[in-house]
């Protein structure tokens, strides 16, 4: 696996090295050595898969307060993402900045969120699917999210969303 780190601390963008031959490629698409060589949580303990049915679909921004952060690994297994990782660690350099990289089928990239930010995607394709690996059981009562839209953070998207859930759309303005 390639790791190439975000502007944000902590974050990267992680990639396929192929194998090819006749037959096509053979690619480690998850090592928890390669993880922990990089810095970053390798334990797994929730899959999570997303479909979304049409394109323009924004998902976010969501994390998990403490003392269930989590970190998760997205990769897009259909379709296309403009996936999101917004740095909410006060702390950090580069708290309250965000960072956007595409995720397709075609590419086969994952991006790695680290605890303490959070993270929403907006669908670019119809009928477009995502695989979550996560470090961290889900715990409603640590669930936390920001709006998509914030002035705080200024996220610049590729489209308004068509599609968006109640809850998502209504999250308060930010404050720290």
């Amino acid at each position: 696996m390639t790791f190439e780190e975000l502007e944000i601390p902590g974050a990267f963008l992680i990639g396929l090295e192929e194998r090819t031959d006749d037959r096509g490629f053979f690619a480690r698409a998850w090592c928890a050595h390669e993880f922990e060589d990089h810095g970053l949580n390798p334990t797994l303990v929730q899959v999570n898969l997303s479909f979304n049915e049409r394109a323009d679909t924004l998902r976010g921004m969501h994390y998990q307060r403490a003392p269930h952060e989590e970190a998760k690994c997205v990769r897009c297994t259909r379709g296309a993402i403009y996936d999101v990782v917004l740095d909410l660690r006060p702390n950090s350099t580069t708290y309250k900045q965000w960072q956007a990289v595409e995720l397709t089928a075609d590419n086969r990239r994952m991006v790695y969120i680290p605890e303490g930010c959070a993270h929403g995607y907006q669908t670019l394709e119809s009928a477009t699917e995502t695989l979550y690996l996560v470090s961290e059981f889900y715990a409603p009562g640590s669930e936390g999210g920001v709006r998509w839209d914030d002035p705080a953070f200024g996220i610049e998207w590729p489209a308004p969303p068509r599609v968006i859930s109640q809850r998502d759309a209504e999250y308060p303005d930010f404050t720290p």
